[in-house]
């Protein structure tokens, strides 16, 4: 299906706007001048019905410099060694890059996904999944819905730090990980700081995917590398030490939908083990009707075994209608929401625990 050339470019403008301005100002750039360029915007209509995201535009052409690191587009792509700022020149060099290279760049566009297995979301995600964790028991089975290459699934190997905003640190995790994440813990007005486990006992744990990401393919991992933004070399290299760390323990990574295969994941995991479903930036590429249906297949779920879902998305994508009441958590500000839902005797009791950079830099934690 051939997507609106119009819907990309509000789509573009959109990304720079919201998620680009003031955390990237590379993409920020790009992304505001090919929202006004219809040969550039016109790569994206290649993608499948339900894919032409900006970042999927930025991918592809972050792959291919990565292709060709001799360019001089190169020189602004921190994470191939550029140290050049944006400048007059920025747009007008990947703008011909990309043009020369569309056939390239629609083959891309078209058979590939956004896939981001961003590492310091664990940060944000282990609290949630610590309380979870606590309310089961203590010792849990991990089900990461969306999870790419499932990095994620070792959060519990991962060693912490928390800066709070009066001065005080939290640490949680293994003292000697090999994969150590720092994140500004903010607290908001009545908030109290979450109290963290230093381990998590995670009994089995699993991906599901409906393209896994083989972190021994180096094709593959090229592409997960494409997908984070260029000009954030740091979060490349923690990607790789993480890649690195994971390859020790190999989660079963499942190839599925997250809504119709649900059910059967979770029956790969111990039936007698209380389940924590993860999500993490996954339900915005549902659509309304397929997120409705995620959430009705994790209730149907809950009936047969004891179950939480950690979530940490954007309020309309993954809570809506999950947790009322609690509009005012929504907003244009690019912050996500951390929420644990469990249900009870078939009703969904929810709790919005934190608003979240998307990531894992920062968290503000809210009042319970």
């Amino acid at each position: 299906m051939t997507i609106e050339l119009d819907r990309v470019k509000n789509t573009l403008r959109t990304f720079a706007e919201v998620e680009a301005r003031g955390v990237s100002p590379l993409y920020d750039h790009l992304a505001t001048q090919a929202a006004e360029d219809d040969d550039v915007a016109g790569l994206l209509t290649a993608a499948r019905d339900g894919e032409a995201h900006a970042t999927l535009l930025m991918a592809t052409a972050h792959r291919l410099v990565q292709a060709d690191p001799i360019h001089p587009l190169s020189r602004y792509y921190p994470s191939l060694g550029g140290f050049d700022g944006v400048d007059s020149e920025t747009w007008p060099l990947f703008r011909s890059f990309l043009l020369e290279r569309a056939d390239k760049a629609r083959a891309l566009i078209s058979s590939r996904y956004t896939q981001t297995n961003e590492v310091r979301r664990a940060a944000l995600l282990y609290p949630a999944v610590a309380r979870a964790a606590k309310e089961a028991g203590g010792k849990i089975a991990l089900l990461e819905v969306g999870c790419s290459a499932g990095l994620l699934l070792g959060l519990d190997r991962f060693g912490y730090r928390y800066q709070c905003d009066g001065g005080e640190q939290l640490t949680a995790g293994p003292a000697k990980a090999a994969v150590g994440l720092h994140c500004a813990l903010d607290l908001a007005p009545g908030a109290v700081a979450p109290k963290l486990p230093k381990k998590l006992a995670v009994l089995a744990r699993a991906g599901l995917d409906r393209s896994p990401v083989d972190l021994s393919d180096e094709d593959e991992l090229a592409w997960l590398e494409a997908c984070v933004w260029a000009d954030q070399p740091d979060r490349i290299r923690l990607l790789r030490t993480a890649a690195a760390e994971q390859a020790k323990h190999r989660p079963p990574l499942i190839r599925g939908d997250g809504v119709d295969d649900l059910s059967s994941a979770a029956a790969t995991l111990p039936l007698e083990t209380p389940l924590v479903v993860l999500t993490s930036h996954v339900l915005a590429y549902f659509t309304a009707e397929r997120r409705a249906a995620f959430v009705d297949a994790l209730a149907a779920l809950a009936a047969s075994r004891p179950l939480w879902w950690v979530s940490e998305e954007f309020y309309g994508a993954a809570l809506e209608g999950v947790l009322p009441g609690r509009a005012e958590l929504a907003g244009a500000d690019g912050l996500a929401t951390l929420g644990v839902v469990r249900w009870d005797e078939g009703e969904a009791v929810a709790h919005a625990l934190a608003r979240t950079a998307p990531h894992g830099q920062r968290m503000t934690w809210l009042p319970a």
